[in-house]
């Protein structure tokens, strides 16, 4: 039922684990023209409102979790696309909130020139609240209620 959570929180941990273990915080590798790995360590939260309030941003992040499997818990185990972009908003979330409460800090390396370092959990949470707004805005096609004529 979690698989794809449970895949993307290993993907993420995965990459930062190779990341860590092979770059020095600060030191880049150029990948492609405009993408670098770029090891940072992040120790506040991405708008810096919540920097060195560490246990906040791990109950504030738990707590988004939390809620999260919740509404993923009443979805169902169907395999809807709703389904499936909670599942990857979880699998994000919790990986990030593991590095927060396990290391004090998150692991920060894709490094594209015109946006801050990221990871792959806060791609797969950008992603998928994309696509929730998306949904939202227009709608599940198998829930999409037929205009007049």
């Amino acid at each position: 039922m979690l698989a794809l959570a449970v895949a993307a929180l290993a993907a993420d941990q995965l990459t930062k684990a190779t990341v860590v273990h092979r770059l020095r915080v600060g030191e880049a590798v150029d990948v492609l023209p405009g993408l670098q790995f770029l090891a940072r360590a992040q120790h506040g939260h991405r708008v810096r409102v919540f920097t060195g309030r560490l246990s906040f941003v791990v109950l504030l992040t738990a707590g988004a979790v939390f809620l999260d499997a919740r509404v993923l818990r009443a979805l169902g185990s169907a395999a809807s696309a709703r389904a499936r972009r909670h599942r990857l908003l979880l699998g994000g979330s919790v990986s990030n909130l593991w590095d927060r409460a396990y290391n004090n800090f998150v692991t920060d390396f894709i490094y594209l020139r015109v946006l801050p370092n990221f990871n792959l959990a806060d791609s797969f949470i950008v992603t998928g609240v994309a696509l929730l707004i998306f949904a939202l805005v227009r709608g599940d096609p198998g829930e999409r209620v037929e205009s007049f004529p």
